[in-house]
């Protein structure tokens, strides 16, 4: 091809070729997006994909364009009309936030902008860094402590307990691998710690049966004195006691462990302390309830989850290490194609060097905006409301004779069941599993189940900014109609 037929053809890109009707489209969809939100508490929680829906995620990769009007179009139809539900007030199901409508602005100009957040002297960087400062403020870490935005809870435990393996190992483990550590490392938490921290002492290499899980009290907390009896056992048997991990909130029921207590033990036997705050931490800003949680702030590690009570949208978590110098050793790697400069682009601080990613998304622009916009006083009032709500549920459950408190309210996660007098407990489980069933598919609520020291339940986790008193009236109101009806239906005709 000569000179003039080069000059003829025309370079593509991905940008439209009529902005004009780029913004027309982009209008429709916020003011979709409004309606969505403002009228989401009219529609069902949850609903089942009808098959030629399910189909359509069966199509092959697209070869042509199609006009963006019609892609919008088909999102609108097949994927806005069947959500996963969490950001209906009467989704209660895991744990999980219910995201806010400038969050998802944040999100939308995050993606915009473009930035890649793994490190260099831009806006988005010392943003992302402003609010790890604000999430240390906010649990009552010193401004000197490292920390670092992360996809979620699973990933911040994963980063703390790295750290906790590196500074406790006795060798440098990460030139020479977890084969030279002299002696196993231990780490210790309740039986009710969640199934992520498996998943890292596996991904450590230090292998599931390096974490002792602990028994627990009558309130489902850690039990200190069986703590320090596996500590002194391990000791003995010539392993290292290396971490303790503290859990402010578990999975199940919300049971908060003694932190203080923890601190001071870990302090004694010169353990690494990491807390788990992934569903609690954030009570630390909860003028009603801060006091459960006293002892996060004597951490030298804390997970916590802004996509959790903070409301951001999927996905923001967080990790804390106090040790800053210890977090950025843990990690940091610099190539030369990564080397800091002294002016320009790469003088500013590389944020990859904190975790295990060298790209990360502009996460800090959601959480943000919706704490300046609503202030950290109001998320604090709105856990205080979820907690407060949660109480209330457990008063209507108490006073209803066919419904069943099967653990402990500690904060804002209530387990119960339907009682069906002369029940084995099989059968039980699978009665109360239909109403779970039954209500999630009539779109009246979403719940999930659990067991608890050997008991099914259901299990309400309110953790939702849109929740209210009446929803709670209503669940109970519906959970007693589907029991009746399935106790009906089990009748002979």
């Amino acid at each position: 091809m000569d000179t003039l037929q080069e000059a003829m053809v025309s370079d593509e890109t991905l940008d439209p070729p009529d902005w004009s009707d780029m913004q027309a489209l982009s209008h429709r969809i916020v003011d979709d997006a409004v309606a969505y939100l403002k009228n989401v508490r009219d529609r069902p929680v949850w609903r089942e994909m009808p098959a030629d829906v399910r189909s359509f995620f069966s199509a092959p990769v697209p070869h042509e364009p199609a006009s963006i009007a019609d892609v919008y179009d088909d999102v609108a139809r097949n994927v806005m009309a069947y959500p996963m539900g969490n950001i209906h007030p009467r989704f209660w199901s895991w744990y999980m936030g219910s995201s806010n409508f400038t969050g998802a602005l944040g999100d939308f100009l995050a993606a915009i902008q473009g930035s890649n957040l793994g490190g260099g002297n831009h806006a988005a960087g010392l943003m992302d860094s402003q609010v790890v400062n604000w999430c240390k403020e906010m649990v009552g870490f010193p401004a000197s402590a490292g920390g670092t935005l992360v996809s979620g809870g699973s990933m911040a435990n994963i980063i703390g307990l790295t750290v906790a393996r590196n500074a406790k190992a006795g060798v440098d483990v990460r030139e020479r691998g977890v084969g030279a550590i002299p002696r196993p490392l231990r780490y210790y938490a309740s039986d009710q710690v969640h199934s992520c921290h498996r998943k890292a002492m596996e991904a450590l290499g230090l292998g599931n049966r390096a974490m002792q899980r602990v028994s627990t009290d009558v309130d489902l907390r850690i039990d200190v004195d069986a703590l320090k009896t596996a500590i002194a056992e391990d000791r003995a048997a010539g392993f290292k006691p290396a971490c303790v991990i503290g859990t402010a909130g578990t999975v199940n029921t919300g049971a908060i462990d003694d932190l203080q207590a923890l601190a001071g033990l870990a302090a004694e036997e010169d353990l690494w302390f990491h807390v788990d705050g992934c569903i609690g931490a954030l009570i630390a800003i909860a003028p009603e309830n801060r006091s459960l949680v006293a002892g996060i702030e004597q951490a030298h590690s804390v997970a916590l989850d802004p996509h959790k009570w903070l409301h951001a949208p999927f996905e923001a978590g967080c990790a804390l290490v106090r040790d800053a110098s210890a977090h950025r050793n843990t990690f940091a790697v610099t190539p030369e194609y990564l080397e800091s400069t002294p002016r320009g682009l790469a003088s500013g601080q590389w944020l990859h060097d904190y975790g295990l990613q060298t790209s990360r998304g502009f996460r800090a622009l959601k959480i943000w905006m919706a704490l300046k916009e609503h202030g950290v006083e109001k998320f604090g009032r709105l856990i205080d409301q979820n907690i407060a709500q949660a109480r209330y549920l457990a008063e209507l459950i108490e006073a209803e004779p066919a419904l069943e408190l099967t653990a402990p309210t500690t904060i804002n996660i209530v387990c119960f069941h339907h009682r069906l007098d002369g029940a084995s407990e099989e059968r039980l489980k699978a009665f109360n599993t239909e109403i779970m069933l039954r209500l999630q598919e009539e779109g009246i609520a979403a719940l999930s189940d659990t067991t608890v020291r050997g008991r099914h339940c259901l299990r309400v986790a309110i953790t939702n900014h849109r929740t209210r008193r009446d929803d709670l009236d209503l669940l109970v109101r519906e959970t007693l109609r589907i029991g009746k009806e399935i106790e009906a239906e089990a009748l002979p005709h």
